[in-house]
């Protein structure tokens, strides 16, 4: 987990437990190296209790990580809280991927996950995203809360002129 990331807090729902974490999604974020080529975005996988059992940054530890790919590596795929858990992505993940053969939609739908709530659609700068629509058509809950997508916007608005 980033040993900067808050380590627990509201049981993820929808309301405030879902603002807060989405916030600390957008604080993450702010941690991202700088690029011309990729969003910067935080995420945060939190249990039913509020335990944040992974979190992390784009590019926090390769110049190719996403943020989503960061905060489920340093989950154990077999710990059960994962089923019951939400992921927060201050942008939708992503559906496609050049740099790994992997999208973040696509590790999700890996584990047991079934909620994942995000601040702001990806804007189609780089590619056409459908992530959302792909994790609500394989059954997964999604959230989107565009009213805190500001400080995502804010964090990427070198990208977006």
């Amino acid at each position: 987990m980033d040993r900067n990331a808050t380590t627990s807090g509201p049981a993820p729902e929808e309301g405030g437990a879902d603002a807060f974490w989405l916030t600390e999604t957008v604080r993450l974020s702010r941690s991202c190296p700088p690029s011309a080529t990729a969003y910067s975005v935080g995420a945060v996988v939190v249990a039913e209790d509020g335990a944040v059992l992974g979190a992390g940054y784009s590019r926090r530890d390769d110049p190719h990580d996403h943020a989503e790919e960061v905060a489920l590596r340093g989950i154990d795929p077999e710990d059960p809280r994962l089923a019951g858990a939400t992921v927060y992505s201050s942008l939708e993940p992503c559906s496609s991927r050049a740099s790994r053969p992997r999208s973040c939609t696509e590790l999700i739908l890996a584990t047991p996950v079934r909620r994942v709530v995000l601040a702001w659609r990806e804007p189609a700068l780089f590619v056409d995203c459908d992530g959302a629509e792909r994790l609500a058509a394989a059954g997964v809950t999604v959230v989107e809360r565009p009213d805190l997508a500001e400080g995502v916007r804010e964090v990427n608005a070198h990208l977006l002129g």
